[in-house]
């Protein structure tokens, strides 16, 4: 299936987080897609190509439920602190950017406090890849 190709700038949402994030693809891989950084499913570092979501309500997360807690189980959200261990699945089948498979619209990130990250707008609409 075809979907559009993901660059710098595309707008992330976390399932627990209360605001959009943008990724950020720094040019290591040299692919530029419409003069951005095309994306690959290793860019999936928190606090390089992955920023805060604003506040988490997992409470998953140790600063959630430690805030919970103390609020006698209401759960109280805390600022998002994103844990992206695994890269993104699934990349595209046949584009490669640098030695990983290019980033595509409907990859999924995983965080470790149960977030379903996805990608709401891919930051381009005029590059398509299978």
């Amino acid at each position: 299936m075809s979907c559009p190709a993901v660059c710098t700038g595309a707008i992330l949402q976390c399932a627990f987080g209360m605001a959009p994030s943008p990724l950020n693809v720094l040019p290591v891989n040299r692919t530029i897609l419409n003069n951005l950084p095309m994306a690959n499913i290793m860019d999936n570092k928190p606090f390089v190509n992955i920023m805060p979501f604003g506040m988490c309500s997992s409470i998953a997360n140790p600063t959630v439920a430690a805030a919970t807690a103390a609020a006698l189980g209401v759960l109280t959200p805390m600022p998002c602190i994103p844990m992206t261990i695994a890269p993104w699945m699934p990349g595209s089948p046949t584009i490669m950017v640098g030695n990983a498979p290019a980033l595509t619209a409907q990859s999924q990130l995983m965080c470790a406090w149960g977030g379903v990250i996805q990608i709401s707008f891919p930051g381009q609409m005029t590059t398509i890849v299978a």
